[in-house]
């Protein structure tokens, strides 16, 4: 079992920044991965990012490649996404999610196996 809690959302104007941390705990952290998603109103749930637990490699979603920078910090059993040059089409529900399996499939949510509550960024224009 992992639990997942992510921290950080909120109101930014456009061109803002904002960082959201995932806090996770009941397993080790070193050994999965770990994903971003986000779910607007309306759509479907998206990859964002993502950060394996092979060498911290990261992957990104080529909408938010070059703003958005997912890190881990395996002593702290956090995973942050920093998320910068932010738009109106940001807005969304943003969710964290572990990997534990290691399917080598990071992009899509169905190789998820635990998520967080979600928390919103809003970015106005």
């Amino acid at each position: 079992q992992v639990q997942l809690v992510e921290s950080g959302g909120g109101l930014v104007q456009a061109g803002g920044s904002l960082r959201l941390s995932c806090a996770a705990s009941g397993r080790t952290f070193r050994t999965y991965s770990m994903g971003w998603f986000r779910q607007a109103p309306g759509k479907e749930r998206e990859f964002v990012a993502a950060v394996s637990w092979i060498c911290d490699s990261t992957y990104y979603a080529d909408s938010v490649k070059g703003r958005f920078t997912a890190s881990r910090d395996n002593a702290k059993n956090t995973v942050n996404l920093q998320m910068n040059s932010l738009k109106p089409e940001d807005t969304a529900v943003y969710y964290c999610a572990a990997e534990v399996h290691r399917t080598g499939v990071l992009s899509s949510d169905r190789h998820y196996d635990y998520w967080g509550q979600g928390t919103q960024v809003t970015v106005s224009s």
